[in-house]
């Protein structure tokens, strides 16, 4: 057993995580702000707080010992510098939920060593210093060349899952259910995506094994918006309505300019081998295409 601190474990595959490790008989302790409800009732430790502020960390957890410690929610290079000062020493492990943003999105396929965390220039900031994708790459930089116990990035795509909050899969279901306009920029570029259930066990996988440094983390195989949109049509029985001049509005949360996704290479080698897409997908775009036609 081991004791584990989640930072961030309410939601989405956060919560999947908490779930997968609760059911191996872990000691488990979750922070979270407590806007958002949870399902563990006495089986976790809960600690409302904010991470992203410094004085809450030194004084919920200064002195405590973890085994692991999962941060799903750093996005600066200040609070990953807030996060080593604090937890320096104490802890046996880290795995920091990282993002696919930390590479651009140049139409070539990505492996880790196309960004290097150990030797990127930090530039110190809060959220509003960066956008998305550069606070992630300080927040991993930060981490690598600061923090004294062993840490592993995991650069996840966009995830799905039908319990989704931000929807960015049911988007475009229900934009063609209603027949509704959806704005792309490049309908030949190709992603990858990841299940949350999955992204969940790769989370637990790396905590647990002995692996350490950056790893993608991502359904093997890609899709092209074009064949995403006609797999939604199929499903639906609807035909879509696309522009590429649509309006905030409309515009697509998959809307990048050139292909965008990562190989699994080394995660492979490493042990763990992830799903096909094409094995979920369809299958999740019936399941939430379904749930959608209740909501109409």
């Amino acid at each position: 057993m081991k004791k584990i601190l989640v930072l961030g474990g309410t939601r989405f595959f956060g919560r999947k995580l908490v779930e997968v490790l609760l059911e191996e008989g872990h000691q488990v302790t979750i922070m979270t702000r407590g806007t958002t409800s949870h399902p563990f009732g006495d089986r976790v430790e809960h600690i409302i707080g904010d991470r992203s502020m410094k004085e809450q960390l030194k004084n919920h957890f200064e002195g405590r010992k973890f085994d692991i410690v999962y941060d799903n929610i750093c996005y600066t290079s200040n609070e990953a510098r807030d996060f080593c000062e604090v937890f320096n020493g104490n802890i046996g492990k880290l795995v920091f939920t990282s993002s696919l943003s930390t590479y651009s999105a140049d139409g070539k396929e990505k492996s880790e060593e196309d960004f290097d965390s150990y030797h990127y220039p930090i530039a110190w900031g809060d959220k509003e210093a960066f956008t998305y994708d550069e606070g992630k790459r300080q927040a991993e930089a930060v981490f690598f060349q600061y923090a004294t116990f062993p840490v592993v990035a995991v650069r996840f795509p966009i995830v799905l899952g039908e319990d989704d909050y931000t929807r960015r899969l049911h988007f475009h279901v229900e934009r063609i259910q209603q027949g509704k306009t959806i704005g792309f920029v490049n309908m030949e570029a190709e992603m990858s995506f990841i299940l949350a259930s999955e992204a969940a066990a790769f989370l637990k996988w790396t905590g647990l094994s002995d692996v350490e440094g950056p790893f993608n983390a991502t359904a093997n195989g890609k899709i092209s918006m074009g064949e995403l949109i006609h797999i939604i049509e199929k499903v639906t029985g609807h035909d879509a309505k696309i522009t590429l001049e649509g309006d905030e509005e409309d515009t697509s949360p998959f809307a990048i300019p050139a292909t965008w996704y990562m190989n699994t290479e080394k995660a492979g080698k490493a042990g763990f081998v992830f799903s096909k897409l094409e094995d979920w997908l369809p299958a999740l775009i019936e399941t939430i295409a379904g749930k959608d036609k209740h909501r109409l």
